[in-house]
């Protein structure tokens, strides 16, 4: 596995993090608990020594089950990256989205950084992960009802006392990362990024590589299409979030496979997945310090983590990119 550290701080992740949100079950259309506990220690068996969560992910699910995955494991050979910011249990801040929980029941999710939430919502994590200090704890959407300054505060404090180590952001844009580095200095900003998704190439990449920032890149697999596995009549689970995604209508599916049906030989050649390829080529991005990647089991959780002993040459990065560019998906 390759470690980095995270913008200008001694943090050091892994290039290949596990992305937790399916195990909470929350718009995934479930979960099985024991496998993604297992998964979570394949991972680490293989290498990824840093797992990214959320309170919001099942509602305090997924950061219960981080904390059980870790339990026997030397915490400080284990990142920690949480969040905090979105609130199912209280109408404050923002409304964000109607949801529903694991159950079926209602859900009203709002954003809200207000400074007493924060500290609230760190206790909670702290007990629900069964530790004492988070690595990374990051806002995880911009509140609009709070200002920035106030967050930060709040997050410097936590800082002080030992029970957070660097403060991260997550879907930012330069000008809210300005922002809160009048307060506080940021190790990064959490965004989406894929093959099918480089939005942040525009602002977020050019931004973060002047400021020393490392950029967490979220959803790497585009949730799955990427793996080329999905074909044009993909049915979804009842609560699956990707249903009504733009990425998985039928046109998209095709034009994806097309793609992918030009990079594979280069995948057989190396000996490695469709996946393994575009998380290595995620990692080599200008910018992209780490590639958040789920895992349903530990076989899929070891497969990811393979994705480092693929190399990739600067020609082959850029025959990827330039097969990439030929790609246009409908909306």
């Amino acid at each position: 596995m390759e470690y980095r550290k995270l913008g200008e701080t001694d943090l050091a992740v892994s290039a290949i993090t596990f992305g937790a949100w399916a195990a909470g079950g929350w718009m995934w259309g479930g979960n099985d608990d024991n496998d993604a506990v297992n998964a979570m220690r394949a991972a680490y068996d293989a290498g990824i020594t840093s797992i990214d969560t959320a309170p919001i992910y099942g509602q305090g699910k997924s950061e219960e089950l981080v904390g059980q995955a870790i339990k026997d494991l030397p915490r400080d050979k284990v990142q920690i990256l949480t969040k905090y910011g979105m609130r199912w249990d209280l109408t404050k801040g923002t409304f964000g989205f109607k949801s529903k929980d694991n159950e079926g029941n209602d859900l009203d999710i709002y954003k809200y950084a207000g400074k007493e939430s924060i500290i609230t919502e760190c206790e909670n994590s702290l007990k629900r992960l069964d530790t004492d200090y988070i690595d990374l704890y990051q806002i995880h959407w911009p509140d609009e009802s709070t200002p920035i300054a106030e967050t930060m505060e709040a997050i410097l404090r936590l800082q002080e006392q030992g029970k957070i180590r660097e403060a991260g952001v997550s879907n930012y844009n330069a000008a809210q990362m300005q922002e809160a580095e009048k307060t506080i200095k940021l190790a990064s900003n959490q965004v989406p990024f894929s093959m099918v998704n480089r939005k942040i190439e525009q602002d977020i990449v050019p931004y973060c590589l002047e400021n020393h920032k490392s950029i967490l890149a979220y959803s790497p697999m585009e949730r799955g299409l990427l793996t080329g596995k999905m074909k044009p009549g993909q049915k979804f689970g009842e609560g699956d979030h990707r249903a009504g995604l733009k990425f998985f209508k039928d046109e998209n599916i095709a034009r994806t496979n097309d793609f992918l049906n030009k990079i594979k030989p280069l995948a057989d050649e190396k000996n490695a997945t469709l996946g393994q390829l575009v998380i290595r080529w995620t990692i080599e991005q200008p910018g992209i310090t780490v590639a958040l990647v789920g895992a349903r089991n530990a076989d899929q959780a070891t497969q990811n983590a393979k994705a480092i002993d693929v190399k990739l040459s600067a020609e082959e990065i850029a025959m990827i990119t330039a097969e990439l560019k030929q790609l246009q998906l409908v909306d």
